[in-house]
């Protein structure tokens, strides 16, 4: 991970989504742990996570617009938008006041989709293809280390001060990463507009993700798994019920799992270098699948804990693995599209299994929702292994880039596509 870190600017830039990551930590599991006490209901605790990944179902308008801006214009104004967004929760107040807590639940999925949208371009704009796996692991490894004592600490700090207090810290993060984007110095392209129709450069992430068959088995195979992911945001709410534990001990749970988490993301580089991308996603479907099947059958909550730590060593590990394929094999001028259409793609399963969860966890006990889930996870990296069992990934310096034969007959099919649509138009 230190090569990334020689990298002119990438140590500013790692100190700025710190900041901007320990305000997240604080806050995410504070939302749904504040409907939590305010109605009583897992369920509708669970559903603010569903609103987090409702903005996912339109991410590709986000995604034009991040390839029509500077990276660094996004991530500024992008920070500033979020410190505002998290405000209205100083308007909350009993169980009446529940609707403000989902609306910024929404606006913070909408941050949640742009901003690693716009981090992924400014990344590879900024750094060597072979060190991209690097710089995802140091950014994943930190985010999921602050998994420790950030839930711990927002609940603490929910309980003793109240939710405004951890949305006032939250909104204070968010502008100091802001900052620090401002004066990080990075000779950024400038992003030109495609002669093309509105249509056509809408779609491109997602004609893009089709057409390369390692992105598009990787998205079926975690679309497959996004459809059961969902159905932990509220089983959680009700082991801990199970346990007879009250709902701030979901950030003890949180916590645990960052124990797993930091040995993942250290571990990731070399696990995805020895394995490859798509391999090390694959394993990593099953390790989080093994995690569930522990938690569901065990009945003794130290046991629970290894599964929980088992769950957040698999994490960092896919999601470094995810990222770095997703740059790697994706030109600057879509970055921001297909991050976007990833997010569509993955999103809405996610989205719905939410939701559904948030009625499972009314009728069935939180063992048998783990059960599905370990089984359709499992199914999933199975499948992924099966699909991509002949591919290899190339080096670094093999990568998709900008300006190759295959993509600039691409880029030229696009804009073909685009005048003939204008021409229908007219």
């Amino acid at each position: 991970m230190k090569a990334a870190f020689k990298q002119p600017g990438f140590a500013l830039l790692f100190a700025g989504l710190l900041a901007s990551m320990v305000g997240d930590s604080l806050m995410l599991i504070v939302l749904a742990i504040w409907v939590k006490a305010l109605t009583g209901s897992s369920g509708a605790a669970g559903l603010t996570f569903f609103f987090l990944a409702t903005p996912s179902l339109v991410a590709p308008l986000f995604g034009m617009l991040v390839d029509r801006v500077r990276r660094r214009t996004v991530l500024v104004w992008g920070n500033v938008a979020s410190a505002i967004a998290v405000a209205p929760l100083l308007l909350v107040h009993d169980k009446s006041d529940v609707w403000i807590i989902y609306l910024v639940a929404v606006l913070y999925g909408i941050s949640f989709v742009v901003l690693p949208a716009a981090l992924n371009g400014l990344l590879k704009e900024m750094l060597p293809e072979d060190q991209l796996v690097d710089a995802n692991a140091s950014l994943s490894t930190t985010e999921e280390a602050l998994r420790l004592v950030g839930p711990l600490a927002g609940a603490g700090l929910f309980t003793v001060a109240g939710g405004g207090a951890v949305a006032a810290v939250d909104a204070v993060t968010f502008l100091i990463a802001g900052i620090v984007v401002v004066v990080l110095g990075v000779a950024e392209t400038v992003p030109e507009r495609e002669g093309v129709h509105w249509r056509a450069e809408f779609m491109a992430g997602i004609h893009h993700i089709r057409r390369d068959l390692v992105l598009r088995h990787s998205m079926i195979a975690t679309g497959i798994a996004m459809l059961v992911v969902g159905f932990m945001e509220s089983a959680v709410f009700a082991m801990a019920d199970a346990f007879s534990k009250p709902a701030s001990f979901v950030g003890v749970i949180v916590s645990v799992q960052g124990v797993g988490a930091i040995a993942g993301g250290l571990s990731s580089s070399r696990i995805i270098a020895r394995l490859g991308q798509s391999a090390a996603l694959s394993a990593s479907l099953l390790c989080f699948a093994l995690g569930l099947a522990v938690c569901a059958v065990s009945p003794w909550l130290a046991v629970v804990y290894v599964g929980v730590v088992v769950l957040g060593f698999a994490l960092p590990v896919f999601i470094v693995a995810f990222t770095t394929m997703l740059q790697r094999r994706t030109p600057q001028r879509l970055m921001g599209r297909v991050s976007t259409a990833a997010d569509v793609v993955l999103g809405t399963p996610q989205a719905g299994s939410i939701a559904l969860g948030a009625v499972l966890v009314t009728v069935v006990s939180y063992r048998t929702i783990y059960w599905v889930c370990a089984a359709v996870i499992a199914a999933s990296g199975a499948y992924l292994r099966w699909a991509l069992k002949d591919h290899v990934d190339p080096p670094a310096a093999s990568a998709p880039l900008d300006g190759t034969a295959s993509e600039l007959g691409e880029h030229r099919a696009e804009i073909e596509t685009g005048r003939l649509d204008r021409q229908r138009d007219e």
